[in-house]
C-alpha cells in the first residue's frame, strides 16, 4: 500500500491498484467535518472508496446518483468534490435522500454522469422491513433478488448518460452449515447484460466482526473463513449503435467489447496472388493480350 499512500489528493490515499484499503470508515476533512455519511448505519458504505471513484471518473459539476443512498455517504462526498448529487431511498435516513424504489427512479433518462449503489447483500442486514426492499429478497430460496437487482441495473442504464460509469460494491453470502451464494459473480453476469467492464477491484473490509479475536478462532476451529473484502465493479455505459454500423457489444476484429478505449484494427484488402496449378505431365497454356491482338502460345510437336 505504500504507493497508494505516496499518490494523493491532500490528505486521501488516491487508490493505484486493484486492491484497495482504507485507514478508516472516513477520511479527514470536508464539508462533513472529517464525516461522510453515518458510520453507525448498518453496511455503511467506506468514504475513501467513493471518493476514489469521483476522482478518477467525474469532473467538477457533474450529476453522481446513488439509488440505494443509505445515510448519505455518496452525497456528502460528491459535494466535497464540487459534484451535484442526487440520492434516493426506500426507508430515507435524513431530508436531502428522496424517497424511491430503486427499480424506478424518479428522474429523466439520460441525466445521470455516475451512479454508485451499494445494494443489500440478500437478507444480512434488516433494512426498512417493507415488502417492497430488496434486502427482505434471500438470493438462496429463489432467484427473486437478482431478478429485482437486474431490473435495478436496467433503470441505473436508463438514468446514464452513454459513456459514462457506474460502480457496484458488494460482497458474497456466507451462513454456517450452508454453501456459499456466490452474489457478486451473479451481480457481475447481470451488469454484462447492461454494460461493459472497466475493472474489477477488491476492497478489504475492516468491520466490528474482523477484529475480534475470538472469530478468527471459531473459523479456524471450524474450518470456514470470513468475508475479508468486497468487490467493486466499475462498469461503461455504451454509447447507441448507429445505423448501419454493428450494436454495442458485438466483436469485430482487433477489437475487444470488454474494454473502453481500444484501438481499432485497420483492415487491409491485400491483393492475393493466384497460385497456378500444375497437373503433371500437361502443361496449360496461357493466353496473353497485346496491343488489339491475341497471340497464342504454339505447342511444340
Amino acid at each position: 500500500m505504500a504507493r497508494e499512500h505516496r499518490t494523493s489528493r491532500g490528505k486521501v490515499p488516491l487508490m493505484t491498484t486493484t486492491l484497495w484499503d482504507y485507514p478508516s470508515q472516513n477520511y479527514p476533512g470536508g464539508e462533513g467535518k472529517g464525516k461522510q455519511g453515518d458510520s453507525s448505519y448498518a453496511g455503511a458504505t467506506p468514504s475513501y472508496v467513493i471518493w476514489n471513484l469521483l476522482q478518477r471518473y467525474t469532473r467538477e459539476k457533474w450529476l453522481v446518483v446513488d439509488p440505494m443512498c443509505g445515510s448519505g455517504t455518496t452525497l456528502d462526498v460528491a459535494r466535497d468534490l464540487g459534484r451535484k448529487a442526487l440520492g434516493y431511498d426506500l426507508q430515507p435516513t435524513r431530508d436531502d435522500i428522496f424517497r424511491a424504489d430503486a427499480r424506478k427512479l424518479p428522474l429523466e433518462s439520460g441525466k445521470a454522469d455516475f451512479v454508485f449503489i451499494d445494494p443489500p447483500y440478500s437478507t444480512h442486514i434488516k433494512y426498512s422491513g417493507q415488502k417492497e426492499c430488496i434486502g427482505e429478497l434471500d438470493a438462496r430460496s429463489n432467484r427473486g433478488y437478482y431478478a429485482a437487482m437486474e431490473k435495478v441495473a436496467a433503470e441505473i442504464n436508463r438514468i446514464m448518460k452513454p459513456d459514462r460509469i457506474m460502480a457496484l460494491y458488494v460482497t458474497d453470502s456466507a451462513k454456517k452449515g450452508q454453501a456459499l451464494e456466490p452474489i457478486g459473480f451473479e451481480l457481475f453476469s447481470i451488469l454484462r447484460k447492461f454494460f461493459v467492464p472497466v475493472e474489477i477491484v477488491a476492497v478489504t473490509r475492516h468491520n466490528r466482526t474482523l477484529k475480534r479475536a475470538n472469530h478468527h478462532d471459531a473459523a479456524a476451529d471450524g474450518n470456514f473463513f470470513i468475508r475479508g473484502f468486497n468487490y467493486l465493479f466499475i462498469m461503461q455505459k455504451l454509447k447507441a449503435a448507429q445505423p448501419g454500423r454493428k450494436k454495442a457489444g458485438t466483436t469485430r476484429k482487433g477489437k475487444d467489447p470488454g474494454r473502453s478505449g481500444t484501438r481499432k484494427a485497420s483492415t487491409r484488402n491485400t491483393p492475393q496472388r493466384k497460385t497456378s496449378s500444375r497437373n503433371t505431365g500437361s502443361r496449360k497454356t496461357t493466353a496473353r493480350k497485346t496491343t488489339g491482338r491475341k497471340t497464342t502460345a504454339k505447342r511444340r510437336k
